[in-house]
């Protein structure tokens, strides 16, 4: 794994495989050990701990049936080293709902509710999350322009393209229509998509007038699809902002890859420092 860089030297990367392969378990549970090239401000981004959640699940019981939804509170900072401990709340014939929580040196820094179940027959059908007919990723430019420096240090783990859509500060409507990947290759797990679902900014910065903190409180999700095995990692996102008020901003969240087909659709509640 590699070591954060110097004062004054360019952060070194560690990547989403790296960091997975760093997850040990331990008689509590798992460990984890997150690098300041995947924080946001002083604490590991919601993505992240979202992802590391879902591993430890996942790790923990290895014969549960596919992961259908997941509900996650962010509620503390969590960064360096951290503990992840994962317990059933009840288990079916054909489901099972654990309850997992991240936790750093303050104490819980992230609690998820996970529902895994088990496919089954049925003659119902539907499906209305149409796709936004885009340009392909190569064909788009690049999200963040210029200097990123004072950026977040963790979206330099992933590749964004506008598809449409608005830019933080632009003031145009609050609404991301972006393409996004990770740069690590290897990273294809359910983790790791999860992980990607996050990491572009709430839409309701388009509005913002000067930049300030914003944390997401809440996040949740229902995991409708996965992506083929040999696709090329790029994921088609829709973010928009339904109400920003009082200092929290609602959004939806859709995400498809890149033949169309819908992976997770999501909601947030965001906090808002503006």
């Amino acid at each position: 794994m590699t070591s954060v860089a110097k004062e004054n030297e360019p952060l070194q990367m560690t990547s989403y495989s790296e960091l997975l392969a760093g997850v040990v378990a331990t008689d509590a549970g798992f460990a984890a050990h997150v690098t300041d090239d995947w924080k946001q401000g002083r604490t590991t981004y919601g993505g992240l701990s979202a992802a590391l959640c879902v591993e430890a699940a996942q790790r923990a019981f290895p014969e549960a049936p596919p992961l259908r939804s997941g509900q996650f509170a962010f509620v503390g900072p969590a960064a360096g080293e951290l503990s992840i401990t994962v317990r059933t709340l009840r288990q079916g014939k054909s489901t099972l709902f654990a309850a997992v929580d991240l936790v750093g040196e303050q104490g819980v820094a992230t609690h998820a509710t996970l529902t895994f179940g088990a496919a089954r027959e049925s003659h119902v059908a539907h499906e209305d999350v149409p796709c936004p007919v885009v340009a392909p990723p190569d064909q788009c430019e690049p999200f963040h322009k210029g200097d990123t420096s004072m950026a977040p240090s963790f979206i330099r783990q992933f590749d964004f393209r506008v598809a449409g859509g608005g830019r933080p500060g632009t003031g145009e409507p609050p609404e991301y229509l972006l393409w996004i990947r990770h740069r690590d290759p290897a990273a294809t797990s359910l983790s790791a998509l999860i992980a990607l679902g996050d990491a572009p900014p709430p839409p309701a910065m388009t509005l913002f007038r000067q930049f300030g903190p914003i944390s997401t409180m809440t996040w949740s999700l229902d995991v409708v699809g996965l992506p083929a095995a040999d696709d090329d990692g790029w994921r088609l996102l829709r973010s928009r902002a339904e109400t920003i008020g009082h200092g929290y901003s609602t959004q939806e969240m859709h995400l498809w890859d890149a033949k169309g087909r819908p992976l997770i659709l999501a909601r947030q509640n965001v906090a808002v420092f503006v």
